[in-house]
């Protein structure tokens, strides 16, 4: 009894150590010393198995390290052709620029509109035949046409003529949906188009011209860029950061995996997120700056012991207003609903400002 008790007492105060919760369990991670990889779970701790403090240390860190690494394959380890041309249209977004064939997606939408144009015909004409003939029944009754047909020792040419119309039909629909998501997707930007065609002028990646030709055909590519919309000051943005790269301004803006992508210096990839959390910061910084000034000049024109010039201080609103939906215009890729209603809030603010400014006297400003 004492040899259970004890054991008894030596298990609650292991499951005092392992669970301090009701149900818990800590569950150990430690590392073998002959394969740092390979983890061990334990639900217990022994003396046996707990390693110096330094030991678990360079243990989590081994781990770490191993789990933060990643690969990535530059693109000088692609041979030169289609495998290099794919690796470099593929390490971009920007730069997934392809032939759209809008004149093809054309001719095979024209070509089965006529033959949809044909059976609409012929199918036509078998009704003006049964009804000219007095089977007016096969027109009003499809059951009565296929017993017709069965009588005739022939299968119904209108059941068949409009399986016909069915499938061609499915092939013509599906052909315009794929059309109209084709028109949907984005243009290649100025930037991103001079930039593969750079790359294929300094790389020549194939040995046949023919093969090259669909990167002139700049009015029939598509880009496969989604996401944010790129808008103008985007581009301005990243245009400053390329002229300014140095190995401080490619740290900030790209990513490990970004800077392992490629070793030639002509080749710059930078991490759109960032880009885009500058452009952020800045028109804040921005819309900050346009709030402010006018509020500074209204105070000036209706402040205490100055002329009031209610006209000015209005002046002044109309002036920094259309600044602003400047400012949003080229700064951001708003829709004209969406410019419109914060060029509104934005003149909402400003008249309320002015409205609420007194006199000398705390009287409104006339």
């Amino acid at each position: 009894m004492d040899h259970i008790a004890h054991a008894t007492q030596l298990a609650e105060k292991n499951n005092s150590i392992g669970a301090p919760g009701s149900g818990d369990a800590i569950i150990n991670i430690q590392f073998n010393d002959t394969d740092s990889r390979a983890p061990t779970a334990v639900n217990t701790l022994s003396n046996s198995t707990i390693k110096s403090e330094s030991e678990q240390i360079n243990s989590k860190k081994n781990a770490d390290d191993e789990v933060n690494k990643t690969d990535t394959r530059p693109l000088e380890d692609y041979h030169r052709g289609y495998p290099k041309q794919a690796a470099f249209q593929s390490s971009e977004s920007g730069f997934s620029i392809y032939r759209g064939f809008s004149y093809l997606h054309s001719r095979v939408i024209l070509e089965l509109q006529d033959e949809l144009r044909y059976l609409e015909d012929n199918l036509s004409y078998l009704d003006r035949h049964d009804f000219n003939n007095g089977r007016h029944k096969c027109l009003m009754s499809r059951e009565y046409d296929l017993r017709q047909a069965k009588r005739d020792n022939i299968s119904s040419k209108r059941a068949t003529l409009i399986s016909q119309i069915r499938d061609k039909l499915v092939n013509y629909d599906e052909v315009l949906l794929k059309a109209r998501e084709l028109n949907s997707f984005q243009r290649p930007s100025s930037r991103d188009y001079r930039s593969v065609r750079r790359w294929f002028f300094r790389e020549k990646p194939l040995s046949y011209a023919r093969e090259e030709e669909f990167i002139k055909r700049k009015e029939d590519l598509i880009s496969l860029r989604q996401g944010r919309e790129w808008a103008l000051f985007d581009g301005y943005v990243e245009n400053i950061i390329r002229f300014f790269h140095c190995k401080f301004v490619q740290r900030i803006f790209a990513t490990p995996e970004l800077r392992a992508k490629t070793k030639d210096d002509c080749i710059h990839y930078y991490s759109s997120s960032r880009i885009e959390k500058l452009v952020d910061i800045i028109i804040t910084l921005v819309i900050f700056v346009l709030l402010i000034i006018p509020v500074v000049l209204m105070y000036n024109l209706t402040s205490v012991g100055k002329h009031h010039r209610i006209f000015d201080a209005v002046g002044v609103l109309v002036v920094f207003t259309l600044v602003f939906s400047a400012a949003m215009s080229c700064l951001t890729k708003a829709k004209r609903h969406e410019l419109f209603a914060a060029s509104a809030a934005y003149c909402a603010v400003l008249v309320v400002f002015i409205s609420n400014f007194g006199g000398p006297n705390g009287s409104p400003p006339v």
